[in-house]
């Protein structure tokens, strides 16, 4: 195979939309990048479905019927499928009626699965692929896929362990441990990753992570970065920097994001002083901002749309990145994009996009004191914050903007397919 020649690549994501999670986005953009390449790109997609995909060569919806968020919802009028409720009892659609019910999320393994019926049904009718590039999903018809002949890599921005080990602080009784320990598929997850030709993943932390968690050999991890759209998130002159408001952009619910922690040393600065936390409504944010006396100065925005994000982070004096642990930490990257600096944790990845950006500041993890000195002197310093952004912007598009991401990865598609063909030779 000609190291020039366009490669034929179809992704597999068993959730697609970019207002669900990091995986849309992350599928949306390096798609339309790698098309820009001149890279040939089809996609398989599950609910909630992507936005417009005009530069792929064709998306195939992979339904589901999401029966866990139904029985989270309580969604009994809609929970069996409609027009033909009877379908509940075919075999796939049973072990996903069935696992919801039970606690455990059934979501990656059915969608690999339909993946591979349509894939092998692709093949079939004549399609062609050089490699399947899997996000997230990590189920067992992934290995499916690799026994049609094909090179599979995916996509882990941390493990699951991660995820399930920040439920399990949160749980308060030994049901909730019971109920975390059965929603996470880690091991499923573990058990494929150890398999495909290649995982790809954010961070060197990541990759030291799923290294440990998920047992994946060193030289089957390749750390091709995270990407932004450093056209949207960019500075503005026209919008001006509020005097002291300070920005956060993460869920209370997660104890991984150290809300908590900020709300501590929101308490501990002067009155002027005000924080905007990009969370859901009810966020409980707002309980621990009412004990400790601060309330009047958190602001709780709910969801907002990309514009209106942008629009926080240009204006915001600092944005603040308290997290215990992130296999990447957008938020610093796309606050640094925008010019404005951050303070964030000496934690998880946030001293590597840190350090790539160099536009802002590290503290200790869950320490309200330490975050509450660095945040009031970078207010004390209106200089320094100018500094740190404008040089900020420019690391961040050179590191992380989606060019370079993609060409990155395409460089490690050829790789894997030079192996895959070295290895079917011998």
């Amino acid at each position: 195979m000609s190291d020039e020649r366009p490669l034929r690549i179809c992704f597999v994501a068993y959730r697609g939309n970019m207002q669900c999670g990091g995986q849309g986005i992350y599928l949306w953009f390096l798609a339309r990048e790698l098309a820009r390449l001149g890279h040939a790109v089809d996609v398989l997609v599950g609910p909630p479905w992507p936005d417009a995909m005009p530069f792929a060569g064709s998306v195939e919806r992979i339904p589901n019927e999401m029966y866990w968020g139904k029985w989270f919802l309580r969604d009994w009028k809609n929970l069996l499928p409609r027009p033909r409720p009877l379908r509940v009892f075919h075999p796939l659609e049973f072990y996903e009626f069935a696992a919801a019910r039970m606690g455990f999320l059934p979501e990656p393994f059915a969608f690999s699965v339909r993946a591979f019926r349509a894939l092998a049904a692709r093949l079939r009718a004549g399609a062609r692929y050089d490699l399947v590039h899997d996000v997230q999903s990590l189920g067992y018809g992934l290995l499916g896929i690799r026994a049609l002949g094909l090179p599979v890599v995916t996509t882990v921005h941390h493990p699951l362990s991660v995820d399930r080990a920040a439920s399990f602080a949160r749980d308060k009784s030994l049901r909730e441990a019971l109920g975390t320990w059965e929603f996470y598929p880690v091991e499923m997850q573990g058990f494929v990753a150890r398999r495909l030709e290649r995982v790809f993943t954010s961070s060197e932390v990541s990759a030291r992570r799923i290294q440990r968690d998920f047992g994946v050999r060193p030289e089957r991890l390749a750390m091709v970065a995270n990407g932004l759209d450093t056209a949207l998130f960019s500075p503005d002159r026209a919008v001006p920097k509020a005097a002291a408001e300070l920005l956060c952009v993460g869920r209370a619910s997660d104890p991984n994001k150290g809300v908590r922690t900020l709300v501590a040393a929101l308490a501990r600065l002067p009155e002027s002083v005000t924080l905007t936390l990009v969370d859901d409504p009810e966020s409980e944010a707002r309980r621990w901002a009412r004990e400790a006396g601060c309330e009047s100065r958190l602001h709780v925005t709910g969801r907002v749309a990309t514009e209106a994000l942008v629009h926080l982070y240009r204006r915001a004096t600092l944005v603040v990145v308290p997290s215990r642990f992130e296999g990447f930490g957008l938020p610093a990257a796309e606050a640094m994009a925008c010019g404005t600096p951050v303070v964030a944790s000496e934690a998880g990845a946030l001293p590597e996009v840190i350090g790539v950006g160099g536009g802002g500041v590290l503290v200790p993890p869950e320490a309200p004191d330490a975050l509450a000195k660095a945040i009031a002197g970078l207010l004390e310093q209106p200089e320094a914050r100018r500094a740190l952004g404008q040089r900020a912007r420019s690391r961040v598009e050179a590191a992380y903007a989606w060019p370079r991401v993609a060409e990155r990865t395409a460089a490690e598609y050829r790789r894997v397919v030079a192996e895959h063909t070295a290895g079917r030779a011998s």
